[in-house]
């Protein structure tokens, strides 16, 4: 246990130097973007005396350090400042458009998840064999497109011509849980042909690798039917590295649906981002950033601790 805890406060130690070293980047990347803060919000009939009144106000006149170290304190309060366009709270701001995003990406790993798991172990089963080469294919197909062809492709047939969901994913207050589920479907299945067929094809490879392990041999020896051999021996041996993609897919669908939220005009926080940006909100810019971040490495850390409690070899090292 003591061994374990050491593995998981280093992992813990090396994210947060990992969040602090990208909190510089993104800090100081805003910092570099052209234009005046300022002059942005005041627009450019604005008087230089109202400029300077301004820019003491926001703080614009000190040291970028002090800036820094100002926001970085505010930020591990989950105080990211107010809104340059809305003067609102950015953390009030963005909290809601957050919870849309972990819904929607919870949404898309309750389907993406069993079902790869399932296809990779009937592909293990079947490999080889005419379904094994249909389905990688298909898997390629699927993690070589691009999110934004794959929901365009969706609204055309399940929107357009079918007419069985709606191609803009509006949501509104009172909407039951089914018309949530209804209104949300088709980015969730979007992220689902993403992410579904990196983790049946990992799925495959593991359980394919661990199939000439002389435990494996031996259980065939005994009798044992395939389907046995491989939920029953090869299986649980192989959740580690099935783990690990799993909490890398989970990472991907919060911080990589921006494209997706815009493509269905989804309102998450990758569309916040992306109207943040054009609005030039360098704070909610930075919140969300930060937010993608910290979430990225905070599920990375998820896997490396999932490999370690289910690989003997890692719990217990020599």
């Amino acid at each position: 246990m003591g061994d374990i805890l050491g593995l998981v406060g280093r992992r813990l130690g090396l994210g947060l130097i990992i969040l602090l070293v990208i909190s510089v980047i993104i800090f100081f990347m805003v910092e570099l973007l052209p234009g005046d803060i300022a002059q942005a919000v005041l627009g450019q009939g604005a008087t230089e005396e109202n400029l300077r009144a301004l820019r003491r106000e926001m703080g614009l006149d000190q040291p970028a350090i002090i800036r820094y170290l100002d926001w970085l304190s505010g930020a591990v309060m989950f105080d990211f400042g107010n809104s340059i366009v809305t003067g609102e709270s950015v953390a009030r701001t963005i909290s809601d458009r957050f919870m849309n995003t972990l819904f929607l990406a919870a949404y898309a790993a309750v389907i993406a998840v069993p079902v790869s798991i399932v296809l990779g172990v009937i592909v293990a089963l079947l490999r080889n064999s005419i379904f094994d080469r249909v389905a990688n294919v298909v898997s390629l197909s699927f993690i070589s497109s691009p999110e934004f062809f794959l929901g365009y492709i969706l609204i055309l047939y399940f929107a357009v011509k079918w007419g069985m969901f709606p191609a803009i994913s509006s949501l509104s207050e009172g909407m039951s849980f089914l018309q949530l589920l209804e209104r949300t479907f088709l980015p969730a299945l979007t992220l689902v042909l993403v992410v579904m067929a990196h983790m049946m094809r990992m799925t495959r490879a593991a359980i394919i690798n661990l199939l000439a392990s002389p435990y494996i041999e031996m259980a065939r020896l005994k009798g044992a039917p395939p389907w046995r051999v491989i939920v029953k021996h090869a299986l649980p041996n192989a959740w580690a590295p099935i783990i690990n993609v799993v909490a890398l897919n989970l990472a991907y669908l919060i911080t990589g649906v921006v494209l997706v939220e815009v493509v269905y005009v989804y309102p998450g926080i990758g569309q916040a981002l992306v109207d943040a940006v054009s609005k030039r909100d360098f704070p909610v810019v930075q919140a969300c950033c930060l937010i993608f971040a910290a979430t990225f490495i905070l599920l990375n850390l998820a896997a490396d601790v999932g490999a370690i409690l289910t690989n003997p070899r890692l719990r217990h090292p020599k």
